[in-house]
């Protein structure tokens, strides 16, 4: 059945994507957000209390320019006393101010461009974007303008704009006509200077989302708790993707650190992990923990099944990809560490016609990483290419990849628990022993096509396609071994050679319709989505025996011997989804707004075992729906609550050959999120977690299972992140999650779930000089804590509590960066996670890395 509707769907897209642009249709910028941004925040005299909510959109009736001696006036005209407030950054050589609750009402069209106003000055135009934000760019020739912004009660809002190479810019009072005078603004008898200046990165704070609600949001707009871990941190960090979510407490990661994907925990439950908001149900990117053409990781807390279909309760880690820049753009970096760490990376953007409507984006690095353990080593290459094309300022198309080779040697699966944790006759097991042997070679390849189009100001399309080819396999020579069991004398570990292969295809395809209209003086901002899914995978191995390994004198390359009986294995699966989703964005009020929505999905599947010539069918359907309300007392507070539901597929077997209802998670979660100032943000939220449907062991039927089994999760977050004072950044984040089994058949009542910890923190902060001889020079200093986890689902072993600390130095000159980044800066013993009493795993000692980049 879902064969041929995927079929019938497919086609249908593809025939939507080839339409032309309907007749009528009004012409509007595109709105496009660019990367590497450089937030310069207006600083307005009185704050946010000076200001009265506005009840309704502002109007801007005109757009003027204006010559003066060092460059030009852009003015926005509004209605007599109508204050606009505007938000701005600075983009390579442009400058850009987002002003919300505003909308254009030009005379017959809806946008205003000027290309080359004046010397220096390339282009200023003013655009509205989606949910009531007008767009104002100026870009210079040479550099980023100066700009000042002057609030005028008699003309609206003006921006005095000069060159990068012109003094700044100054007005003049304007003198009122004949019989009139300008009306104070917040107490004052003449224009406000608003000054803004594009010396300060604060990168630290990311605004907007995208993936949350699939339309452009602010976060604080968002009833929901999402933390954005963005390029600048990564960057500062020197992170891979591992040591990136520490930056998350609320996220574990019981994965060893050279493995090749990872095994993570989101409010104490298994996340969904995706790439753009496409669900990645291989985990494929994550291989070798590389973070090459990744700008930003945004991890999204609590059910996302409205967005996602079929997902864990905990939350998703979403991962951003750089996308093309219209100024071109050239990066260079390399790497040398100890452990024999060494790494290159470039990334190359900018336009490839003149008319800057073809641009393009390439990001590639190679990788050859030694590590603490015995034997360990990682080579990777990755390579992630993405061209757009603006075939109109309302429709762009945007292809793009991501190919990731790597090959693990030795890939270490841990130590036993007697030898580590606890004490071992013996004496303490070497920290640098490596028990496992052999080379997976794993390759991932993505490609996939996003294509956006404007109808008009207020309904927009996005038809999308991704399409994910994972492959791994330890094979020949070079079968990996992984630990059985350790004998009565604590130091003869029993091991077996294990042989696999593994291809696996994942497919995607969605719609999203989005469509802005008023309900008297209630505006909506309406989704209408369509998702599909096709997952398949092939599997095969077998395993062999091997000599025991001594723990205090290994002996490695021992040959492989008989395959042992009943390993071997060859199957096959595919699974189909179709997802449902509408979704309505309700602006009660300037400051109250609903979000409702609502998912339905079908799924089947089928899994074939070739060994066994058996076949088994599944399939089902679930409905997830999603509420929240968020209220604003005033604008830089929004107090926020939420009900959200997710799914998974529950594929077991029951005594009486039923098929199992899909595992079930419910969310209720408050909070509330702060702007401390333009640059410093924080989110506090509480959240309450049910997991129903859970299989256990049938205690009347053995070999079989039942749905008793029942998880909850429920805690505390805080989140905090920009830039206290000018040069003073930080990053930090506490959680507090208890997570127990409440229902079960095995398991005791009471139980913590396996890996969660009661307390997780991290705290990043930097500070760089800003001006005389030492400017460019910077700081950077790092802790991070990780409470006492439960290390197997029976809570048999506790793993230790550790607090690590990390640190930075870097100095950056125009174009050239250098850095020293320093992890476990006092190299202290600590274990990051444990798979089982035989599998725990050391955490990595005193690192450091040097880094040089140019970036111009």
């Amino acid at each position: 059945m879902l064969n041929h509707l995927w079929r019938s769907l497919l086609m249908a897209s593809v025939v939507l994507c080839l339409v032309a642009q309907p007749a009528g249709a009004e012409e509007i910028g595109s709105g496009i957000k660019e990367e590497k941004e450089r937030s310069i925040a207006p600083l307005i005299k009185g704050g946010w209390g000076d200001r009265q909510l506005a009840q309704s959109p502002i109007q801007v009736t005109g757009v003027r320019l204006n010559p003066t001696e060092t460059g030009i006036e852009v003015i926005l005209e509004t209605p007599q006393g109508k204050a606009l407030q505007p938000r701005a950054i600075a983009l390579g050589k442009s400058y850009i101010a987002n002003i919300p609750d505003a909308v254009l009402a030009l005379p017959q069209k809806q946008e205003f461009r000027q290309d080359n106003p004046a010397s220096g000055i390339t282009r200023v135009s003013v655009t509205q974007t989606a949910g009531n934000n007008i767009r104002v760019t100026v870009t210079g020739a040479t550099g980023l303008p100066a700009i000042q912004l002057y609030d005028s009660p008699t003309e609206g809002l003006i921006f005095g704009v000069a060159s990068a190479a012109s003094p700044t810019p100054q007005r003049q009072k304007p003198q009122a006509p004949s019989g009139e005078t300008d009306k104070p603004v917040v107490g004052e008898d003449e224009e406000k200077e608003i000054v803004v200046t594009g010396e300060q990165e604060t990168g630290y704070n990311v605004p907007n989302t995208s993936t949350a609600t699939r339309t452009d949001t602010p976060l604080r707009e968002i009833p929901q708790s999402i933390q954005v871990i963005p390029q600048e941190v990564l960057r500062d960090q020197r992170a891979d993707l591992t040591s990136a979510l520490l930056n998350a407490p609320s996220v574990r990661n019981s994965a060893p650190t050279n493995f090749d994907s990872l095994r993570l925990q989101v409010r104490g439950f298994f996340p969904s992990l995706t790439v753009n908001g496409f669900k990645d149900s291989l985990n494929s990117s994550s291989i070798g923990s590389d973070l090459t053409g990744y700008d930003r990781i945004e991890v999204l807390l609590g059910p996302n099944s409205i967005l996602f279909g079929s997902s864990a309760p905990g939350g998703t880690v979403n991962l951003v990809t750089k996308q093309p820049l219209r100024d071109p753009y050239y990066f260079v970096e390399a790497t040398i560490g100890n452990f024999d760490f060494y790494r290159g990376e470039v990334d190359l953007s900018g336009p490839l016609d003149e008319s800057k409507n073809v641009l393009y984006r390439l990001n590639a690095s190679y990788r050859d990483q030694g590590f603490f353990t015995d034997l360990t080593n990682t080579t990777s290459l990755v390579i992630a290419p993405a061209v757009s094309f603006a075939f109109t300022e309302n429709t762009k198309l945007t292809l793009e990849g991501r190919y990731a080779d790597v090959k693990f040697d030795s890939i270490t699966f841990g130590l036993p628990l007697i030898g580590t944790i606890r004490s071992n006759p013996n004496g303490e097991i070497p920290r640098d022993r490596n028990v496992n042997e052999g080379t997976l070679d794993a390759e991932s390849t993505r490609i996939g096509y996003t294509l956006e189009h404007k109808f008009n100001r207020n309904w927009s399309f996005r038809n999308a396609f991704q399409y994910t080819r994972y492959f791994s396999g330890y094979f020949g020579d070079d079968a990996g071994t992984i630990q059985t069991a350790l004998l009565p004398d604590n130091r003869t570990l029993e091991r077996e050679y294990f042989y696999e292969r593994s291809e696996q295809s994942d497919y995607r395809l969605s719609t999203d319709v989005v469509g802005n209209f008023a309900t008297g003086s209630i505006q909506h901002q309406l989704l209408f989505s369509l998702d599909l899914g096709r997952i398949s995978g092939e599997f095969r191995g077998q395993s062999r025996e091997i000599a025991p390994l001594d723990l205090f004198d290994p002996i490695y390359g021992q040959p492989p011997g008989a395959v042992i009986p009943g390993s071997e294995y060859d199957n096959k699966n595919e699974t189909e989804e179709l997802g449902l989703i509408l979704q309505d964005q309700v602006t009660i009020a300037n400051n109250l707004k609903l979000l409702l929505g609502g998912r339905f999905d079908i799924f089947e599947q089928t899994d074939t075992d070739s060994i066994a010539d058996t076949e088994t069918n599944q399939s089902g359907d679930a409905f997830s729906p999603r509420l929240g309300i968020l209220y604003q007392p005033i604008p830089p507070i929004s107090l926020y609550a939420n009900y959200s539901r997710s799914f998974e597929p529950s594929i077991g077997q029951a005594f009486d050959g039923s098929e199992f209802e899909p595992t079930r998670g419910t969310q209720f979660e408050i909070g509330v999120k702060a702007d401390l100032n333009d640059r410093l943000s924080t989110t506090l939220a509480l959240y309450n977690i049910t997991q129903s449907n859970v299989t256990t062991e049938d205690p009347d039927n053995i070999g079989f299972e039942v749905q008793t089994g029942e998880q909850r999760s429920r805690g505390v977050e805080l989140n905090l992140a920009g830039e206290i004072l000018p040069g003073w950044k930080i990053f930090a984040g506490y959680a507090y999650n208890d997570a127990e089994v409440t229902e079960d058949n095995v398991i005791p009542v009471g139980n913590r779930v396996e890996q969660s910890t009661p307390h997780a923190a991290s705290l990043w902060t930097t500070y760089e000089i800003q001006q005389g001889d030492l400017q460019g020079l910077g700081f950077g200093l790092g802790l991070f804590y990780v409470g006492d986890r439960a290390g197997d689902r029976e809570n048999t072993f506790e793993v230790p509590s550790y607090l690590i600390t990390n640190a930075a130095i870097f100095y950056k000159r125009n174009v050239f960066r250098a850095a020293l980044n320093f992890n476990n800066l006092f190299d202290i013993d600590y274990f990051e996670s444990a798979f089982n009493d035989l599998r725990v795993h050391p955490g990595v000692p005193f690192t450091v890395q040097g880094t040089i980049s140019w970036e111009f």
